[in-house]
């Protein structure tokens, strides 16, 4: 397939932009100066539920790259959106399940868009603090004993 064809990473990042933004809980209403969308976090969280692993800077800046680059994505101030064009490309995609929702895109994406090639960049410091952000948020909260009771009787 070499660099001109969609690898399997761009359509991983691509379904995780989508599930992310479509949880709603970053979306910033049109009155606020904020961009509606997802941050870093968000995407690499929702890449590590669907494929068990977070990506690579690499694989996120690649990725990201040539969905902006195919006019699918954008990135305004760290905030990542699908355009209406991506949001076309994800409500017309095939119907199937959440395990097989990367391979069905990669598909669509080969078929109708040509991978693109924008001038963003991903610096190690985001991605690690992202990687971060996302590590602690998903270390659950210590379980605390019912107030007053010591656990013993």
């Amino acid at each position: 397939m070499g660099e001109s064809g969609w690898r399997w990473t761009d359509a991983w990042i691509f379904v995780s932009l989508v599930i992310a933004n479509g949880a709603g809980r970053h979306r910033r209403a049109a009155s606020t100066r904020r961009p509606e969308g997802v941050r870093l976090a968000d995407v690499l969280s929702t890449a590590d539920h669907l494929n068990h692993a977070i990506p690579e800077r690499q694989e996120v800046e690649t990725a990201v790259r040539r969905l902006v680059g195919a006019g699918l994505v954008s990135v305004t101030d760290g905030w990542f959106r699908l355009t209406p064009d991506g949001e076309k490309l994800w409500r017309s995609r095939p119907s199937a399940g959440l395990a097989t929702a990367v391979d069905t895109v990669q598909g669509v994406l080969s078929r109708r868009h040509a991978p693109g090639s924008a001038d963003w960049t991903l610096p190690e410091d985001e991605h690690a603090a992202a990687v971060q952000e996302y590590a602690v948020r998903s270390i659950p909260a210590p379980r605390r004993s019912p107030e007053g009771h010591s656990g013993r009787h």
